[in-house]
C-alpha cells in the first residue's frame, strides 16, 4: 500500500482450526499489519434381495437362509449417516459418538471449545488440539468449522468431510496443506458458554480480542474473501468502540472525564490506562484502513469513503488513508477532488512510487477530461468547428461587429441629423 512502514503479518505456521496462515504471495501493501469444504462420494448398493423368495414361490416355505449371507443393514451402508450440511455434498457431516440431545447444541455468538484432530486424505494429521475454542458464528475459524459445530450436541463426536472451498482453499496452508485440499476433521464438542460482555472487558482483553478478529480479517483478505474481511473487521470494531453505558467502575469518579478515543469511539468510563487508549486507537485506525482496502474490491465507494474520512478524522497525516480516499474519489471521477489529496499524500512520503505512479495517472485523466469537457461546451454553442481551425480567428476580436451592421447604423444616424436640421430652418 501507500506506506513503506506498514506491519508485515507473521509468517509463523498456524493451527488448521484456525486458518491464520499467511500466503506467500500475499500483497502486504494492501494491508496495515501482517498479518474454506470436503467431498465425498456415497456408494449406493443395491437392496440384497436374496433373502426373498421368487414371485412365483411365495406360497412356499422360505429357503433356509445361506450360511455366506449378511444382513442387510451390514450389506448396506446407511445413506442417512451422512448429512449433507449446505446440500452441495461439499461439506458432510457423520456422527460418530451420539451427544445429550438437541436442545444442548451450542449457539452462534457462544464461546465453544472442541477437541479437534485434522487430516488430509492420504491420512496425514495436520493437527490435533485437544481444546480449541473460538467464537461461534464470528468466522474466526475454518468454515467447515464453524458451519458444522452449530449442529453438535455437547459431547458429541462427529468427522466432517469438506471440501478445500471451507478450509485453505486455492492457497493452502505452507508447508503442511496443499492447495485445494480437501480435509477431514474429527470433532467433539467438549464446552459451551456465553461470550463475555464487551462492556465489561479491560482494556487489554480488549486489545487481544481486537486483534484476533483484525487478524482474521487479515487472513480472509489473502484469501480474497472480502466479504469475510469486511465481517471481521467490523467485528474488531465493535470491540473497540462498545460501550459501558455510562457506567463507572469506581464510585470516587461519579463524572470522569472523557478521553479522547472515549469522545470519538464510544468508549466512555472504561478504566483504561493513557497507554492502552493510545494502542486501542492504533488497532482502531488498522481495521478501518483494512476495512477500506477490502470495500475498495468490492467496489463499495461510498462505504470505503467513509472508513478513510473515520481514520483522517484521528490522523489527518495517515498515508495509507489519504491514498485510498484519492483512489476512491479517482473511482468516482471526481479527478479535481483526488489529485490535492494524493499530493498531500505525497508530500508526507516522497519516495513512495505507489503513489507517483497513481497521481500521474490521475492527472492524465483529468487533462483528457477537461478537453472533453470544453469540447462538449463548444459543441453546444454551436461551434464545433473551432477546435479544428483555431488559427483563422487568431486576430478577430471578440467583441467585433459585422460591417453591415456598422453601416446601416451609420445611415440612420446620419438620416436623424439630416432631419434634425431641416426642422430646425422650418422654425
Amino acid at each position: 500500500m501507500a506506506s513503506n512502514g506498514e506491519e508485515r503479518r507473521s509468517s509463523s505456521p498456524s493451527r488448521a482450526g484456525t486458518g491464520t496462515e499467511p500466503s506467500s504471495t500475499a500483497d502486504s501493501t494492501q494491508l496495515d499489519t501482517t498479518e474454506d469444504f470436503e467431498v465425498l462420494e456415497e456408494e449406493e448398493e443395491d437392496e440384497d434381495l436374496s433373502e426373498l423368495p421368487p414371485l412365483e414361490d411365495v406360497g412356499r416355505p422360505p429357503a433356509p437362509p445361506r450360511e455366506d449371507a449378511q444382513p442387510a443393514e451390514e450389506a448396506a451402508e446407511d445413506p442417512q449417516e451422512w448429512l449433507d450440511v449446505l446440500g452441495t455434498g461439499l461439506l458432510k457431516k457423520k456422527t460418530l459418538v451420539p451427544g445429550q440431545g438437541v436442545d444442548t447444541r451450542p449457539r452462534k455468538g457462544q464461546d465453544v471449545t472442541i477437541r479437534l484432530k485434522a487430516t488430509l486424505e492420504d491420512g496425514s494429521v495436520v493437527e490435533d488440539n485437544p481444546a480449541l475454542t473460538f467464537t461461534l458464528g464470528d468466522c474466526d475459524v475454518l468454515q467447515a468449522l464453524d458451519l458444522c459445530v452449530q449442529l453438535l450436541e455437547m459431547g458429541e463426536t462427529a468427522l466432517i468431510q469438506s471440501d478445500a472451498k471451507y478450509c485453505y482453499g486455492v492457497q493452502g496452508r505452507s508447508p503442511d496443506i496443499p492447495p485445494n485440499a480437501a480435509l477431514s476433521l474429527e470433532v467433539e464438542l467438549l464446552a459451551t458458554r456465553d461470550a463475555p460482555d464487551l462492556e465489561l472487558l479491560s482494556g487489554k482483553e480488549k486489545i487481544e480480542l481486537a486483534n484476533r478478529k483484525r487478524e482474521r480479517g487479515n487472513f480472509f483478505y489473502q484469501q480474497a474473501d472480502y466479504v469475510l474481511a469486511i465481517n471481521s473487521y467490523d467485528i474488531a470494531l465493535k470491540v473497540i468502540t462498545s460501550s459501558s453505558k455510562g457506567t463507572c467502575s469506581h464510585p470516587a469518579r461519579a463524572t470522569p472525564t472523557p478521553s479522547l478515543l472515549q469522545l470519538t469511539s464510544g468508549l466512555f468510563a472504561v478504566d483504561f490506562s493513557p497507554e492502552e487508549e493510545a494502542e486501542l486507537l492504533d488497532v482502531k485506525v488498522k481495521c478501518l484502513n483494512n476495512l477500506a482496502a477490502s470495500q475498495l474490491k468490492l467496489d463499495h465507494y461510498e462505504a470505503a469513503l467513509k472508513s478513510c474520512n473515520l481514520v483522517l478524522e484521528h490522523q489527518p497525516e495517515n498515508i495509507k488513508a489519504l491514498f485510498r480516499k484519492g483512489k476512491v474519489l479517482a473511482q468516482q471521477g471526481e479527478y479535481r477532488e483526488a489529485i490535492p489529496i494524493l499530493k498531500a499524500a505525497l508530500k508526507l512520503e516522497p519516495s513512495n512510487k505507489t503513489i507517483h505512479a497513481e497521481l500521474s495517472k490521475l492527472v492524465k485523466k483529468h487533462a483528457d477530461q477537461r478537453s472533453l469537457e470544453t469540447e462538449m461546451y463548444r459543441k453546444m454553442l454551436g461551434n464545433p468547428s473551432a477546435a479544428g481551425a483555431p488559427g483563422k480567428c487568431k486576430d478577430k476580436l471578440p467583441w467585433s461587429i459585422p460591417w453591415k451592421w456598422l453601416f446601416g447604423a451609420t445611415a440612420i444616424a446620419l438620416g436623424g441629423v439630416a432631419l434634425s436640421v431641416v426642422i430646425a430652418a422650418r422654425n
